[in-house]
């Protein structure tokens, strides 16, 4: 198994381009995880900080975010980690959880998504089957494997689409970065001051040449 370096390693270019994929996935989504990690134990000072109201986002606050975001790696972890048939629906969240109101419990939510992350994927094979629901608000059902390809059904109408476990993993970090990116504008409404990659995605990093670390490895 190949080590995968944490992200207060820093690790450079070569060490990035010499991981597998999933592990370079791996290394991007505990990334991403740590921006919200560092968010709630370094710069968020008290708790009513989780729950101001957005002027901007009607209904949002940074600990709903926080929570959402953090629930699609949860879903995604729990339905490989479980028993067999593997079916995933990102629809069946808890709303209203400890870690939206309180920084002690999102700091423990996110060490724990952190760490399981790095239990789970490592580990996975790419060729386990799973099952997929969504409501768009339509019913879907997509039926794939984590390496093979993805059948859509939709009305008893099936249609086959090529699809990767790395791409809900993929997924994942991206819509985390994307609600990272709703956090960056609450907490300028309330004059918290952010590291400047929070909230970008790291092709944007990319770019602009940045230093952060989703920026500069490049792969």
């Amino acid at each position: 198994m190949v080590e995968v370096p944490q992200p207060e390693s820093h690790p450079d270019s070569s060490e990035m381009a010499s991981l597998s994929p999933i592990a370079q996935l791996q290394f991007v989504s505990t990334t991403v995880l740590q921006q919200a990690l560092d968010l709630v134990e370094n710069i968020l000072t008290s708790d009513e900080q989780l729950t101001i109201q957005s002027k901007f986002l009607p209904g949002s606050t940074i600990g709903k975010h926080l929570r959402h975001a953090r629930d699609h790696f949860i879903l995604l972890i729990e339905c490989v980690s479980g028993p067999t048939p593997y079916i995933l629906s990102y629809d069946t969240r808890s709303r209203n959880t400890p870690m939206e109101s309180s920084l002690s419990e999102a700091r423990e939510a996110f060490q724990d998504v952190i760490s399981r992350i790095e239990e789970v994927v490592p580990t996975a094979s790419l060729d386990l089957p799973l099952t997929l629901n969504a409501v768009t608000p339509f019913m879907q059902s997509f039926e794939t494997t984590f390496g093979r390809e993805v059948r859509i059904e939709n009305d008893d109408r099936w249609s086959t689409h090529p699809a990767l476990f790395s791409m809900q993993l993929w997924f994942a970090g991206l819509h985390a970065v994307h609600h990272w990116s709703m956090v960056r504008v609450i907490a300028g409404e309330l004059d918290i001051k952010l590291q400047d990659d929070f909230g970008f995605a790291p092709s944007t990093l990319v770019y602009k040449g940045s230093e952060a670390l989703l920026g500069k490895a490049k792969i």
